[in-house]
Parts: C-alpha cells; sequence; structure tokens
C-alpha cells in the first residue's frame, strides 16, 4: 500500500511540473520547490552520473515515477492547455500570478533558517530578478516563430541548442525553459510538432528527436552544477531563486505580448481577481495534499 501511495505521490509532482513547465511565464522548478522535492528532483537527477549503483537505482525509480506524471501532465497540457492559453490569456496570467505571489513566502518560511541574518546576499536576489526581467523584455519583442518544417543542418543545430538551454532553465525555480523556447521562436512550432505527434503525423519526428537530445545534453550539463550550489551555497542559492521567481512576475505580466497574434500586456483593466485567488487557493490545496499523501 505504501508504494502505491508513493506512485501516486510522486507521479502527481511530475503531473503538476508538467503543467508548470508547458505554459511560458512559470517553471516546473518553481512546483518543485514548492512541494518541497526540488532537492530530491536534483539529487535523483544527478545520481544518473554516479557510480553507486544503489544510489542511482534509487533516483532512477524516482525519476521513473516522476516521469509518468509529467508525461501525462504534458500531453494533457499540448491537447488542452495549450488552446486555453490562447483563448483566455487574462484569466490564465491572472491564475499564475497568485500562484507565483503567494508561493514566494511560502518558500521563504521553509527556508527562513538559511535566510535569516544573512541578508547581504539580497544582492542575489537582485540578480535573479534582474536576470527573469531581461529575458521577459526580450520576450515580448516580435520574434518569428521558427519553421521546423524542412529541417537543414543549420536548423539542427539550432534546435539542439535551444533545447539544451530552455531544459536547463525548466529545473531552476522562477525561469521558465517554456518562456526561453518563445525568445528563441520555437514555443509553438515545438508545442504544435508534439500535438501533430502525438496524432500519429511523424513528419515532425527529427526536429523533437533533435530538441529531445539536447534536453538530455541541458539535464547532464546543468544538474552537478545546481546539486553543488544547493549543497555548499545553499543561501545564496535560495535568495537567487527568490530573485527568480519575483521576476517572474514581471514575465507572467508581458506573457499576453507573446501569444502568435500579440495582445497587451496584464494590467488593472483586463486582471482576473477571481482567477488569481483561484492560483493562490491552488498553492494551498498542493500544500495541504502534500502533507496528506506524505503522512499517509
Amino acid at each position: 500500500m505504501k508504494k502505491i501511495k508513493d506512485y501516486i505521490l510522486n507521479a502527481f509532482y511530475g503531473f503538476t511540473m508538467a503543467l508548470a513547465d508547458s505554459v511560458p511565464g512559470v517553471s516546473g522548478g518553481t512546483i518543485a520547490f514548492l512541494l518541497g522535492f526540488y532537492d530530491k528532483f536534483i539529487n535523483s537527477l544527478n545520481s544518473l552520473l554516479t557510480k553507486n549503483k544503489k544510489e542511482r537505482k534509487k533516483g532512477i525509480s524516482f525519476l521513473i515515477k516522476l516521469g509518468i506524471g509529467w508525461i501525462i501532465g504534458m500531453i494533457s497540457s499540448v491537447l488542452i492547455l495549450t488552446s486555453l492559453f490562447e483563448k483566455h490569456i487574462y484569466k490564465i496570467s491572472s491564475l499564475f500570478l497568485g500562484f507565483v505571489i503567494i508561493s514566494i513566502p511560502i518558500i521563504i518560511l521553509e527556508e527562513k533558517d538559511v535566510l535569516k541574518g544573512k541578508y547581504l546576499n539580497l544582492i542575489f536576489t537582485l540578480v535573479g530578478i534582474l536576470l527573469v526581467s531581461v529575458i521577459a523584455y526580450y520576450n515580448s519583442s516580435q520574434i518569428r516563430a521558427v519553421d521546423i518544417s524542412h529541417m537543414n543542418i543549420g536548423l539542427v543545430i539550432y534546435i539542439f541548442l535551444v533545447g539544451a538551454i530552455a531544459i536547463s532553465a525548466m529545473v531552476l525555480p522562477g525561469i521558465s525553459g517554456s518562456t526561453l523556447l518563445l525568445i528563441f521562436g520555437l514555443y509553438i512550432p515545438i508545442m504544435t510538432a508534439i500535438k501533430e505527434f502525438l496524432h500519429f503525423n511523424f513528419s515532425f519526428f527529427l526536429p523533437l528527436f533533435v530538441f529531445g537530445l539536447g534536453v538530455l545534453t541541458g539535464i547532464f550539463s546543468v544538474i552537478k552544477l545546481l546539486k553543488k550550489a544547493l549543497e555548499k551555497y545553499r543561501t545564496q542559492t535560495i535568495y537567487t531563486i527568490i530573485g527568480l521567481m519575483i521576476g517572474s512576475l514581471y514575465a507572467i505580466v508581458m506573457g499576453p505580448t507573446t501569444l502568435d497574434v500579440p495582445v497587451a500586456p496584464l494590467s488593472f483593466d483586463n486582471f482576473s481577481i477571481l482567477f488569481f485567488v483561484i492560483g493562490g487557493l491552488v498553492v494551498f490545496i498542493l500544500q495541504q495534499l502534500k502533507r496528506i499523501l506524505e503522512a499517509k
């Protein structure tokens, strides 16, 4: 019974990460950090590179459970959420705003022992805010989607590199990998390619395969750095993560400008207080569900 609950909990983690990863403005890393399994996630990825068979086996087991939920969440997002994102952009953006704003104080409280009395490290928070704000600023510029229907060697290299960069961002709380895909003109093409592939149109297999290779390369390139940062420089890392999350608020506000047909940024006129509250409630429910599942 305990194993079944473990599968459900970890699959649930993966599912919620995928929902966040699939839309610009929110990072799957934020979900992992909020639900308290970020360190386990990073350590499990890192264990794939270790020679310790016991650690590697444990890491693979966790990642398989997480991956099952992630795949279900990503397929759901591609088939459902992407269309909702375009049709109800202001409601979705308001929901994400509530989600992130409520998440920040929760993370600060959970890491208070690490943060307390080390306020000079707030400089790292400013760096995090600046980094995401700059990315979001360039993202709001008019960047044309890349045509991936006709592949050439230059496009293969480009898709590979962008995949590596985007996945590196996805594991960092506050930086949305989907936002980076938008900046590089690959968000709509890749999401469309996945959707077509799910409908058994295999003409997009090559760009998806190249993108997948880039994703794997990015994960294994950044994961050791993250693990060391969390172990040796946790205070600085947490302050940076908080900055990344604060900066992501600007990215969410500018989200509507990144659609295929850009619209005005989120403002007081189109802001939905109802969906903002729902976003905050989602955080509360996730926290309570996490406690219930972990207690059993």
